[in-house]
């Protein structure tokens, strides 16, 4: 939810800020070619069957084999806190749930946590180890913003304004993080979800790489306050969005 600055909470986000994604996918080699070629991409073993993609040589992202071959693959955007363990209470105690607590990754990256809002709408939780998050975003082939659609859009306003009160409202927040109603971009059946965006200098254009490589337009472009969206899935079905920003991120 804002641009990288002085670490707060023994951390180099401030809680509640996007500092990471990661795609579970049936395929990993099929991601790492659908990607590659997407963003340009390199790849390098992390830890179990997860890769590291990079961008320059600086993470952004992970791809991991699903654990189990009847979930959908999906993209999943964690938000940093200095204590998971203890989010995941207050995440609770506010009416969302815990689907999987708090589980140490690798041998020293972090830890991460897998939870709902009340609405049911999924999102991690990452607690930095040697791992603190993105090595780079809000550039071409980076994480650039990422958009909750829900039912109930005031009641969002008030579960993420209270958990994430200093990254949303503090004096120095710039958002990397939005809501809007699950209708105005979905249909209305569609439950609530979050979209991870991810910058692309030319918006329509990479709609026709996004195809050639086996995905589809799940959404076609439209305009939004933070630039123009198309909202895609990759060759083996995971929905992620495509953003042509507008105005450049202004600075810390």
């Amino acid at each position: 939810m804002a641009e990288n600055r002085a670490p707060r909470n023994g951390t180099g986000y401030t809680e509640g800020v996007p500092c990471w994604v990661d795609a579970q996918l049936s395929d990993v080699a099929a991601g790492k070619r659908f990607y590659g070629e997407l963003f340009g991409w390199d790849f390098e073993e992390a830890y179990d069957s997860t890769v590291w993609a990079l961008l320059d040589g600086d993470r952004v992202a992970a791809l991991a084999r699903k654990p189990d071959g009847r979930l959908p693959s999906v993209w999943t955007v964690y938000f940093a806190t200095p204590d998971a363990w203890a989010l995941g209470r207050r995440i609770r105690g506010a009416g969302g749930q815990v689907v999987v607590p708090s589980v140490q990754i690798g041998a020293d990256l972090g830890t991460a946590a897998l939870v709902t809002d009340p609405e049911g709408a999924v999102f991690a939780l990452w607690q930095p180890g040697s791992h603190e998050g993105f090595g780079r975003r809000h550039e071409t082939g980076t994480f650039a913003w990422v958009q909750l659609y829900a039912r109930d859009t005031e009641g969002a306003n008030a579960f993420y304004g209270e958990l994430f009160q200093d990254a949303l409202f503090g004096a120095d927040a710039k958002p990397d993080f939005g809501r809007a109603a699950v209708s105005e971009v979905f249909p209305e059946m569609m439950p609530p979800h979050f979209v991870v965006h991810f910058r692309v200098a030319d918006c329509e254009e990479i709609l026709g790489t996004v195809t050639r490589l086996g995905g589809r337009v799940q959404v076609p472009p439209f305009e939004t306050s933070y630039g123009k969206v198309a909202v895609v899935t990759d060759d083996q079905g995971a929905s992620f969005a495509v953003l042509e920003r507008r105005v450049e991120p202004m600075e810390p």
